[in-house]
């Protein structure tokens, strides 16, 4: 009788910290991988400030593209993309952002099993996924892959209007 309370102890233990883990999934696993040799672009975000975030309106109001095929960012106003700021917001666009359909309909799953707000970074890179994965449908002429890609676009924001929302 006694070692049947102590594997039900062990079960219970097991599940507690398996469920641990899952609340500590990170959505974007590349953010924690060092790709360019610094430990200061470990975990990298761009907004730190309430002009930063006013910066990066500015940015994507001026027609900032993220490309997939060859990780590049688009900025075309040349004085806004010549901004020291603007190396984070490469970084975070090129390395971190999810770029094939497979990883974003991932992250769109484990957004829809959030029972939390997302943090600020998280917050930010989901915005950022939502801006690349709309760019993506316009240039999808596939009618398949731009169903695909409407429904991930589709689940991104209610995503981000689930956070928004006051709890």
């Amino acid at each position: 009788m006694t070692q049947w309370w102590i594997l039900l102890a062990v079960v219970y233990l097991l599940s507690l910290q398996a469920a641990a883990q899952h609340h500590r999934k990170a959505l974007y696993p590349a953010a924690y991988r060092v790709k360019r040799g610094a430990y200061s672009l470990i975990n990298p975000t761009f907004q730190h400030s309430q002009e930063d975030a006013g910066l990066l309106f500015e940015i994507l109001l001026s027609g900032m593209q993220i490309r997939g095929d060859n990780d590049t960012l688009l900025i075309p106003d040349e004085e806004l993309a010549s901004l020291r700021r603007v190396k984070a917001l490469e970084i975070i666009c090129e390395d971190v952002l999810p770029k094939k359909l497979s990883e974003i309909r991932r992250l769109t799953a484990e957004l829809a099993r959030r029972r939390r707000p997302l943090g600020w970074q998280d917050f930010e890179r989901t915005v950022l996924t939502l801006v690349y994965t709309s760019q993506t449908l316009a240039q999808t002429a596939d009618p398949y892959q731009r169903g695909l890609w409407t429904d991930s676009l589709m689940q991104l924001f209610r995503a981000v209007q689930k956070d928004l929302r006051p709890s």
